[in-house]
C-alpha cells in the first residue's frame, strides 16, 4: 500500500470520527435542552413541589431519572401518561412548543406523532447548534 492511500484512508477514518463526535455533541445538547425545557415547563404548571413529586414518580415508577429525559423520551412520557393519565399529552405538547420555540422553530402537531417522535425528528435535524 502507497503512502498517499494510506493517508487518504487515515483522512476518511479521521473524518468518520469528527462526524460521529459532531453529532454525538448535538445529540448531547438536544439532551440538555429538552431536560431544561421539561424542568421549565413542569415547573411553570406544577411549581417546584409538584414537579419534583413527578421526578419523583418517574424515578420510582419508571427508574427515570430527570437528566435521562432527553435520552429516553419514550420511558418520560409512558411515565408521565401512568401518573397524569389523559393530561399527560397536554404537558408533553407544551414542552415540545417550548423546545421548538427555543430552537427557533414553529411546533406542528402532526397525525400519529407521540413525544418521544418529535425528539427523534429534532435529533436526526441539524438544528441543534453548539
Amino acid at each position: 500500500m502507497t503512502k498517499r492511500l494510506r493517508t487518504v484512508e487515515n483522512l476518511d477514518a479521521l473524518s468518520t470520527t469528527m462526524s460521529k463526535i459532531e453529532i454525538s455533541e448535538k445529540a448531547e445538547r438536544l439532551n440538555d435542552l429538552v431536560i431544561n425545557v421539561a424542568d421549565e415547563t413542569l415547573k411553570q404548571i406544577f411549581k417546584e413541589e409538584g414537579t419534583r413529586a413527578i421526578y419523583d414518580y418517574l424515578e420510582n415508577n419508571s427508574h427515570l431519572k430527570r437528566e435521562e429525559i432527553g435520552g429516553k423520551p419514550k420511558v418520560f412520557s409512558a411515565g408521565l401518561e401512568r401518573l397524569l393519565g389523559s393530561a399527560a399529552p397536554v404537558i408533553e405538547n407544551l414542552i415540545l412548543k417550548n423546545l421548538h420555540a427555543k430552537l427557533g422553530l414553529k411546533f406542528r402537531e402532526k397525525k400519529g406523532y407521540g413525544f418521544s417522535d418529535y425528539v427523534k425528528e429534532l435529533r436526526e435535524s441539524a438544528v441543534v447548534e453548539g
